[in-house]
């Protein structure tokens, strides 16, 4: 799904309205409804609905969803109008004419003096301002986005929490932000809402098809995408009867350390569940004995020391190398990393220390081999790149970190980041809280290289492996819960992950 730039929606609404055709006032019908049917499905402890409605389109969809919910004959429903009723236009002002014939609901102007104590069983529907905003909220209607913040009411925002922006929210006041519950969003999520910074104000949001035009949504550019399984499903390679092992290529991976093997153990058994054909895990010597026995199915490549990495022979006949997660960040585990990426010759994915390690030789990301997959989680990226204020910052220097070194930054979150070289940026809409545990970055690792060692280009490798990890992630809460999954039940549910994509 693309996601786009809150200057390009209205285009896209204009040339629906031209080439389906469909009048304006019957494509805000066709929003509203979507949002009335909405709010029926969750509202049945609420006796009173009050609709918040400013006096451009998004209250014009507010004045719509009041009359829908008024004619059903549930709630009872009072609007309060950010301005006088006088000051609403075209579409708005039908949708107030079409709700004064009803003749039932209770229609309050707002002012200084009377805004409205809230009842018990309230719930407030915000459809004050839309997603076109560039400054913050200011004035009353900042003191009236306060006050239904004060409120303690259940809050639904059409489309967008009113005064939260579209992209950047950099210099905005969360005071004068609607803080929802839920948001009822129109045809794409607003990019905003990938930002952890932001959940405060969009609670849970939902995205509703509104019926733009598909010919439109085709040809409008967009850098930015939300990653679902139609994208990805024919990219799954199908396997051919008379294949083998080799058919399906040699991932090494070097991992663990003294104290730190559990991760190498986690990656190695994720990169199997992925489906390489063979792999082998270099390890220090005493980390022998525990990657023989918890994963028999790796052959093991033994460093000279005992206790951390220090060298590698790359040349060998391996597709792909994944480095990182474990290791540590000694001096000998530095040089040998350093020779590494000097020498390799196949596509590579770094993780955890490997990054810890790019952090403090910075100068070695330009040595890297294009089209090396970088996958940090914040704290690491932001090692690398320096700190963020927030998300929208972090996600601007991982798009402009792939484009100027022609790397995948794959950064790690709720809906994490896949950046690639050209330009385009996808969030991922699988995973859970249940994830953020020890080891799931780990399995992350094992599942993009045993994607790049089948021979799956690096861009494809991130994307189908982001998101079959956070598929996984899902099947595994489904049977343990959120609270109690660990980075083992993601490798276990891999399997039921790729079938579901498949499917």
């Amino acid at each position: 799904m693309k996601i786009f730039s809150t200057s390009q929606i209205p285009e896209i609404d204009r040339y629906t309205i031209e080439n389906e055709p469909i009048a304006d006032i019957d494509l805000m019908e066709r929003a509203a409804d979507t949002v009335a049917d909405a709010v029926l499905s969750i509202a049945n402890d609420f006796q009173d609905v009050w609709v918040f409605c400013g006096h451009g389109n998004n209250g014009g969809d507010g004045l719509a969803v009041a009359r829908m919910l008024a004619h059903v004959k549930i709630f009872n429903v009072h609007v309060f109008l950010l301005k006088s009723p006088k000051t609403l236009k075209n579409s708005p002002k039908i949708n107030y004419e079409r709700l004064l014939s009803l003749g039932d609901v209770k229609l309050t102007e707002l002012s200084e003096t009377n805004l409205p104590v809230v009842k018990n069983k309230t719930l407030i529907i915000d459809a004050l301002f839309g997603s076109g905003l560039n400054r913050p909220l200011e004035g009353f209607a900042a003191d009236v986005v306060k006050h239904i913040n004060q409120s303690g009411a259940y809050i639904i925002s059409i489309d967008i929490p009113s005064g939260l922006m579209g992209e950047s929210n950099e210099g905005n006041s969360p005071e004068t932000i609607v803080h929802a519950n839920e948001t009822i969003t129109f045809q794409f999520p607003k990019l905003s809402f990938f930002f952890p910074e932001n959940e405060m104000f969009t609670g849970e949001w939902h995205v509703a098809d509104i019926g733009l035009h598909p010919d439109k949504i085709f040809e409008m550019p967009a850098s930015y995408h939300l990653l679902e399984k139609s994208d990805l499903q024919w990219k799954v390679h199908k396997r051919k009867k008379f294949s083998h092992k080799g058919t399906y290529g040699h991932a090494l991976l070097i991992a663990g350390s003294y104290g730190k093997m559990g991760a190498a153990v986690l990656a190695s058994r994720a990169c199997l569940r992925s489906g390489v054909g063979l792999l082998t895990t270099h390890i220090p010597h005493g980390g022998y004995q525990i990657i023989q026995t918890t994963v028999p199915e790796a052959m093991t490549s033994i460093d000279d020391s005992d206790l951390m990495f220090t060298s590698v022979d790359p040349e060998k006949t391996f597709s792909a190398i994944g480095i990182g997660p474990g290791i540590g960040v000694k001096v000998n585990t530095q040089r040998g990393l350093h020779k590494l990426i000097s020498e390799a010759k196949v596509p590579m994915v770094l993780d955890a220390d490997a990054l810890n390690i790019l952090s403090l030789n910075k100068s070695w990301i330009n040595e890297l081999p294009a089209n090396s997959v970088l996958t940090p989680h914040p704290g690491e990226f932001d090692r690398l790149a320096g700190e963020s204020k927030n998300g929208y910052e972090r996600m601007m220097k991982a798009k402009a970190m792939a484009e100027n070194h022609k790397l995948i930054v794959v950064l790690k979150g709720a809906h994490t980041i896949i950046a690639l070289p050209g330009g385009n940026v996808w969030f991922n809409s699988t995973g859970n809280p249940g994830m953020a545990t020890a080891g799931s970055g780990d399995v992350l690792t094992g599942i993009i290289l045993g994607l790049l060692a089948q021979g799956y280009s690096p861009a494809d490798a991130s994307l189908i492996g982001v998101f079959t990890h956070g598929l996984a992630g899902d099947q595994a809460a489904l049977g343990k819960g959120q609270i109690a999954l660990i980075a083992g039940d993601i490798i276990e549910n891999l399997g039921k992950a790729f079938k579901i994509l498949e499917e």
